[in-house]
């Protein structure tokens, strides 16, 4: 488990550079007992390469058995505890899209969603709109008032997805979310989960029975639900801690968000992969630490799409020679968290690894999946130890003690 204050005692200032490469979700499931994971089955001869010189383990993002959000898990990766500082999702998408986010803004991750006649959920993304038709409905939701609130925010995000911001005195976070993570369900309504939050819930909840009025008629989209409800909890910096020029590339607002949280620039990038990578170069020699997102791999395990899944994973071995080439000092890749194609969701379960350095004791893994990376020398970590872990192969941990 990393300890912030010891990490920002031993950092020393270098040369060297760390390349995090994050498959989201990319951990899976066999379809068969005996079948390969959608990472196993992939074609990736350039991460297999890569593990057979590498070392590998298997991590856990938040605890054994607990099924981490985006949030947690990526902030684990970044070396926080993600049981002590607790991150709304709201506040990241806030951010992930450039919003001016204030000390007392009270935000919320938005999904447009799709009702049937008796307000039951029958699909949580509405089809996954167009962004275009998801900007139009966030202008007619911005007519909504609320009493004592002196700015409403609503923003478009990318397909289905929007920001809420509540912007006046005396709003609280402490709030359940209205999202019940499975169809055939009604919205739920907000709870306070502390007793001066109660006013702020009842406000929430007005705000979405406006919501429901005004998307009564539209279609797939026709209701919507509200995620990670929270103010910025102001986190210690990244540069601060590790004295590290750390660059983000991200082609999705949310994980834009939480770099930015964390004290990471996030620099401009395309929609595909190729395009992060041509990120990568142009900005390799501006920083000491890059964390490089790839989403699609979690998009197409909450679709179902075992192929697609794997299609993405050989999309990123493609790429990866482009990166090496750059000569990075320590290469880390795994993910955030798992997102089977079998459970069409987020799982407990843990995260394939490898850990690249001139330094490393190989092990005897050959192929990057996770039934090799079980058997592999890094054993069964937690992803708070993985940065520690880059400062020391890229040398930039002083010795503790005399």
């Amino acid at each position: 488990m990393a300890d912030l204050d010891l990490m920002r005692e031993l950092a020393i200032e270098g040369q060297s550079k760390i390349l995090l490469l994050v498959l989201d979700g990319v951990g899976g499931l066999p379809l068969t007992p005996d079948g390969p994971t959608e990472l196993e089955a992939a074609h990736t001869p350039n991460l297999d390469a890569l593990a057979a010189r590498s070392i590998c383990g298997m991590s856990t993002p938040v605890a054994l058995g607990v099924t981490p959000g985006s949030g947690p898990g990526h902030l684990s990766l970044f070396g926080y505890d993600p049981l002590q500082y607790e991150i709304g999702r709201g506040v990241l998408e806030a951010l992930g899209i450039g919003f001016d986010l204030q000390p007392d803004d009270l935000a919320a991750r938005g999904n447009f969603c799709t009702l049937d006649s008796q307000g039951l959920i029958t699909d949580r993304r509405a089809g996954r709109i167009p962004t275009k038709v998801g900007a139009q409905l966030c202008e007619k939701l911005r007519q909504i008032r609320l009493p004592g609130v002196d700015e409403i925010f609503v923003e478009p995000v990318k397909e289905y997805r929007f920001v809420l911001t509540l912007r006046g005195k005396e709003l609280y976070d402490g709030l359940t979310e209205t999202d019940p993570q499975q169809v055939g369900k009604p919205p739920l309504p907000v709870e306070p989960l502390r007793p001066e939050a109660t006013h702020t819930a009842e406000l929430v909840n007005q705000w979405m029975a406006e919501a429901r009025k005004i998307l009564a008629d539209e279609h797939p989209a026709n209701g919507c639900n509200l995620r990670g409800i929270a103010k910025d909890p102001g986190l210690p910096l990244m540069p601060d801690i590790y004295k590290l020029r750390c660059g983000a590339i991200a082609t999705y607002p949310m994980y834009r968000g939480v770099a930015k949280l964390t004290g990471m620039d996030v620099l401009p990038t395309g929609e595909t992969i190729e395009s992060e990578v041509e990120t990568l170069k142009q900005h390799w020699a501006d920083y000491d630490f890059f964390f490089f997102h790839v989403k699609k791999t979690d998009s197409r395990g909450e679709d179902g799409d075992f192929d697609a899944k794997a299609k993405v994973i050989e999309c990123l071995d493609a790429a990866l020679p482009d990166m090496l080439a750059l000569a990075p000092d320590v290469v880390i890749v795994t993910g955030d968290h798992s997102t089977p194609a079998a459970l069409k969701a987020h799982s407990w379960h843990e995260l394939p690894l490898l850990l690249w350095s001139k330094y490393i004791r190989r092990d005897g893994v050959q192929e990057f999946g996770e039934r090799p990376c079980m058997a592999g020398g890094l054993g069964h970590i937690h992803h708070t130890d993985l940065l520690p872990l880059a400062m020391a192969y890229a040398g930039r941990l002083a010795k503790f003690g005399a």
